[in-house]
């Protein structure tokens, strides 16, 4: 039988290990390009649903792209607060 002294650090460290991995992989959240974003894209950013997607949508194709994330408060209906939960998830690049 094998020796619990060696067996049980061996595993902690496998769990350890495990949780670790799957704390990594948790945070890679996939950044949403506000210029190109489907509004069911855009409905996964915080407070966004479906009639402000839509509002999202309207203003880019009325203003052309969004230079910065900051101007996606210009969008009616959408405020500092919502800004600053989605400022980490937000990306501006220029369409195709």
């Amino acid at each position: 039988m094998l020796n619990r002294k060696i067996v049980v650090p061996v595993l902690v460290a496998v769990l350890v290990g495990l949780v670790s991995f799957v704390n990594i992989n948790a945070g890679a959240v996939e950044k949403i390009n506000i210029n190109t974003a489907s509004a069911d894209e855009l409905t996964q950013l915080k407070g966004i649903g479906p009639n402000h997607a839509a509002k999202i949508i309207e203003f880019r194709e009325k203003n052309g792209p969004f230079k910065s994330p900051e101007d996606l408060i210009q969008v009616p209906g959408i405020g500092q607060k919502t800004f600053e939960k989605n400022k980490d998830l937000i990306i501006v690049k220029e369409p195709k």
